[in-house]
């Protein structure tokens, strides 16, 4: 993804989006995206991992189908499912700064 496409995707309103990883469907954008930092997404897995929500770089969207309303990351379920776990009342500052750098499964972008 270009640097003009992560600044799209930071500041469009993708809330209610599906995401699909490469291996299939993992859930929604969910609206506490608002709350964090541009960089980021948050990601209701739903279900899958009942009603676990995580924390997904902005750089791994892959593109973003409005009529559709899905955005495809460039992530398996399982490095999703790994992600860091967003917790309501942290905010950005502390979740981004523990995660910078880490190389975690989501790579650099944390």
């Amino acid at each position: 993804m270009s640097i003009e496409q992560e600044r799209n995707v930071a500041g469009a309103d993708l809330t209610g989006y599906r995401v699909q990883a490469e291996d299939g469907r993992i859930g929604k954008v969910d609206r506490h995206t608002a709350e964090v930092d541009p960089s980021h997404l948050v990601v209701d897995t739903g279900p899958w991992i009942f009603g676990h929500e995580v924390l997904i770089p902005a750089g791994t969207v892959e593109r973003i189908d409005p009529a559709h309303r899905t955005v495809w990351v460039n992530r398996t379920r399982q490095e999703i499912r790994n992600a860091p776990a967003f917790h309501t009342g942290r905010h950005t500052a502390g979740l981004h700064q523990t995660h910078r750098g880490g190389g975690g499964p989501l790579g650099d972008s944390f």
